[in-house]
């Protein structure tokens, strides 16, 4: 597993005693009812992994920015706040 993957899991799994795999939560962040579901993995890793770790961690997984983004937005909306992946172009 690539350094990449082990901060951003550690991150995302620690706070809720969780242990998704790289590919499930790429699947999660990319994922439209993720927001619908308020999934908790997928909003620590909009909220708590920090952003440039979010670019390096949707290139190494092959996640679509664009759709990764447009998630983000929702949950921002959700959350009251702007997250820093959903201010994104």
């Amino acid at each position: 597993m690539s350094v990449v993957a082990v901060k951003v899991l550690s991150t995302v799994n620690a706070p809720y005693g969780t242990a998704l795999s790289a590919e499930q939560l790429a699947s999660k962040i990319s994922d439209p009812a993720s927001a619908v579901l308020y999934d908790p993995s997928a909003f620590c890793f909009f909220s708590e992994v920090d952003e440039d770790l979010q670019h390096s961690f949707l290139d190494e997984m092959c996640v679509d920015p664009k759709i990764a983004t447009e998630l983000a937005r929702k949950f921002s909306v959700l959350a009251g706040y702007t997250l820093p992946l959903a201010r994104a172009a």
